[in-house]
């Protein structure tokens, strides 16, 4: 992979990473609730599934959704079913704590897979990774150094701005522990993942 081309990977995933989107809203949700340690199990599940989609770009399978619509249609509709459920659960969840406990948070597999359920249904990877990431693969080089590069660049990326978020909840988390404020920043993650969802499916009609 040429440089010039992979600085432009680096600026689309760098930029893509601090976007607040429904990765960034689960793990901010997890931090508040949980603490910075914890947040970071969902950050993996979401690094985890960015894999089978660089798969599935690599691989031109992306490509048969343009030939096969009702499967992007399903997948698009399953996303945004999985990210209401999400994102009601932490409409409705408990208030962030200035002292949050890890001891109180779920099972690691439990956080984990969440982060990966919500990365692999969410309709906002099909933006990257179906529309966005095969212009990077070039057909005149060979297919596995540039899927190596990809795999890394994306998977540093993207845990690096989720961290970024994990860490910065737990210095606003003692602005919210007012009640009504916490429940305002509670729906306002929420609206955020269904926000996001739904310009993901627009974005990719």
């Amino acid at each position: 992979m040429e440089f010039e081309v992979w600085l432009s990977l680096v600026a689309l995933f760098f930029t893509g990473g601090l976007t607040p989107g429904p990765a960034v809203m689960i793990v901010l949700a997890s931090s508040f609730r949980y603490g910075f340690k914890p947040a970071l199990l969902p950050a993996f599940g979401v690094a985890s599934a960015n894999v089978l989609w660089l798969i599935l770009a690599a691989s031109g399978t992306a490509a048969l959704f343009e030939i096969y619509p009702n499967a992007t249609l399903t997948l698009k509709v399953l996303g945004i079913l999985v990210l209401g459920w999400m994102a009601i659960s932490v409409m409705i969840g408990p208030l962030p704590r200035l002292d949050p406990d890890p001891g109180d948070a779920p099972k690691r597999g439990r956080l984990y897979a969440k982060g990966f359920l919500l990365q692999i249904t969410s309709p906002m990877p099909l933006v990257y990774f179906g529309m966005l990431l095969p212009l990077y693969f070039q057909p005149e080089t060979s297919l596995a150094p540039q899927f190596l590069v990809m795999l890394l660049t994306v998977t540093v990326l993207e845990l690096f701005g989720l961290s970024i978020y994990a860490y910065a909840a737990q210095n606003i988390r003692r602005f919210l522990q007012n009640p009504r404020t916490g429940r305002v920043f509670n729906v306002l993650i929420g609206v955020v993942m269904i926000a996001s969802g739904i310009f993901a499916v627009f974005s990719t009609a």
